[in-house]
């Protein structure tokens, strides 16, 4: 990923103790793809989207180490697809499908669909 300037919270985030983020207009597709195109990655936002609210990086079973779900998560958030605020002691963690719709007009929902096609042809879910 190219290093670009971060922000601290995206528009309308809730209050709490937020990591770095970057800006809308700083989301890039190629780093964004990239980070969908992990599996492990792919899963949390797959969970993320059929959540519809934040969750916590423990709600999200993952077969990886804490450390390597520490990494995907990370990927996710400086790539633009999440954001993620401190609440307390819990790490919270929320889909940025407003920004991401308005600067990638149906790319979330297509890649969703296909991963939801995918697993159904695989039987995993």
């Amino acid at each position: 990923m190219t290093a670009r300037p971060l922000v601290t919270a995206p528009a309308g985030a809730a209050p709490g103790r937020m990591l770095a983020h970057p800006a809308p207009a700083d989301i890039r597709l190629t780093d964004v793809l990239h980070a969908l195109s992990d599996p492990v990655r792919l899963t949390v936002v797959r969970a993320l989207a059929g959540a519809r609210t934040e969750l916590t990086c423990s709600d999200v079973p993952l077969p990886v180490t804490k450390s390597t779900t520490t990494h995907h998560y990370r990927v996710l958030r400086e790539a633009g697809v999440i954001t993620q605020i401190y609440r307390g002691t819990s790490k919270m963690n929320a889909l940025r499908r407003d920004d991401l719709d308005r600067l990638f007009p149906g790319l979330l929902d297509s890649v969703l669909a296909a991963a939801d096609a995918q697993a159904r042809r695989m039987g995993e879910r």
